[in-house]
């Protein structure tokens, strides 16, 4: 008979003794013709801007393509010369861009800290779990952080991931118009209440998943509110610790930028791994005609791209503001 995952079992095969050491792993993570699905379900999707694909550059474009559907369900929507685009049968969410041979991008350095994927209820999350549990997945750390509860782990090429579900935004509470973000214990035996732990029934991402947030690591992150805030129109929800978090629409966090390992931080290398690119999508052609305004009048490059336009960052990260 196939054992019932517990919260001891679900550690041992994610490779962590305790939840005090996942806790820790939580703490050092909290990082083409295809279309970007449609605003889904939830908070993160409702607002006026939101997170719609990224771009990574790899090495191995075959393995981690694997890793991607293997581990997060994703399906193979389109392969050309560009890469090979992965998503749900709602869009694509993630391109893979092959770099054979490139360095892979240091930690200290600017880049990507992780890319979050959104699971559309607290159930899926248990189901994935369950998933990559049963399938011995090395996680990095878990964590709740009062407004969602998330899972951390890499990819082969060193690229974080966090996949996480949120509680109810009135649930979530804000001071002083910050919202109220902390990193305490996941009650994993509670999440994993929701679902059959003795098999995994997650053949396949489920409807709805989304990029909920991306997290980057920057140089300094008041340039970065400078550029993020000032000039694309994110709004900030919390500042501390030399990060800070921005958002659309009152969500906690669309994007969030940390120097926690990467002050001083100067431009990125275009020839290594890592984030090429990620996508902010809007249905308010005003909006966007706003922030390329913006753009031009700082003497900002916004490069036409099909959809909308493209700027970078001051670190050399791509962001492309799109009609969706």
């Amino acid at each position: 008979m196939t054992p019932a995952l517990t919260r001891r079992l679900l550690l041992q095969l994610a490779g962590c003794a305790s939840l005090s050491g996942a806790l820790a792993g939580a703490v050092r993570a909290e990082g083409g013709p295809v279309t970007s699905p449609p605003a889904g379900p939830g908070f993160a999707n409702a607002t006026p801007l939101r997170i719609g694909q990224a771009a990574l550059r790899v090495r191995d474009v075959e393995r981690m393509s694997t890793f991607y559907r293997d581990v997060l369900g994703l399906a193979v929507l389109a392969r050309g010369e560009a890469g090979v685009t992965l998503g749900t049968a709602e869009g694509g969410l993630l391109l893979l861009s092959p770099r054979p041979g490139a360095a892979l991008e240091p930690p200290t350095q600017a880049g990507l800290f992780h890319t979050a994927f959104l699971m559309p209820t607290r159930r899926d999350l248990a189901r994935w779990l369950v998933h990559v549990a049963r399938n011995r997945t090395p996680l990095t750390g878990f964590a709740d952080h009062s407004v969602s509860e998330a899972v951390y782990l890499n990819d082969p090429e060193g690229n974080g991931i966090e996949v996480y579900a949120d509680r109810s935004p009135e649930r979530w509470r804000w001071e002083g118009g910050s919202v109220v973000m902390g990193t305490h214990r996941l009650d994993v035996d509670d999440i994993l209440a929701l679902t059959d732990t003795r098999a995994s029934d997650y053949a396949k991402a489920p409807d709805g998943l989304r990029i909920g947030h991306v997290h980057l690591r920057v140089g300094d992150a008041a340039a970065g509110d400078r550029f993020y805030r000032d000039l694309l129109g994110l709004e900030p929800t919390l500042r501390r610790d030399a990060a800070s978090f921005l958002s659309s629409g009152r969500y906690h966090h669309h994007l969030a930028l940390n120097s926690w390992n990467s002050a001083g931080a100067g431009p990125r290398d275009a020839g290594a791994t890592g984030l090429d690119w990620f996508s902010l999508l809007s249905a308010k052609a005003d909006l966007l005609a706003g922030t390329h305004q913006r753009l031009l009048t700082a003497g900002q490059a916004a490069r036409p791209v099909a959809g909308g336009f493209e700027s970078t960052d001051p670190w050399g990260t791509r962001v492309r503001l799109l009609q969706g």
